[in-house]
């Protein structure tokens, strides 16, 4: 059992930048690879990045590469999402997933394939 907690959204301006942490409870965390997702209002939750348990793999939307990065710490339980040169198109509500046994971009990047949610945390980027 994974329980998550986003933290760290909140409002900036265009080509701010803003940290996301996603806290996990339990010890099986290092074992899970885990995602970053988003929904903005009236569209469906999509993949932003995710990360493998050991940090080796990583994938990224494409609108996003060059300016997100993700990291994870297995010793803090924990995983961010380092978000720069903002924009408007990038508010929506973030959730932090966990998977195990995912393996290619098309598994970390199916919200299906994810076993654990947090509740998700607000980005909202004005213009």
């Amino acid at each position: 059992q994974v329980q998550l907690v986003e933290s760290g959204g909140g409002l900036v301006q265009a080509g701010g930048s803003l940290r996301l942490s996603c806290a996990a409870s339990g010890r099986t965390f290092s074992t899970h690879g885990m995602g970053w997702f988003r929904q903005a209002p009236g569209k469906e939750r999509e993949f932003v990045a995710a990360i493998s348990w050991s940090s080796v793999t990583i994938y990224y939307l494409d609108s996003v590469k060059g300016r997100f990065t993700i990291s994870r710490d297995n010793a803090k339980n924990t995983v961010w999402l380092q978000m720069g040169s903002l924009k408007p198109e990038d508010t929506a509500v973030y959730y932090c997933g966990a998977t195990i046994g995912c393996a290619g971009y098309g598994c970390f990047s199916s919200q299906h394939e994810y076993d654990y949610w947090g509740q998700g945390t607000q980005v909202t980027v004005s213009s």
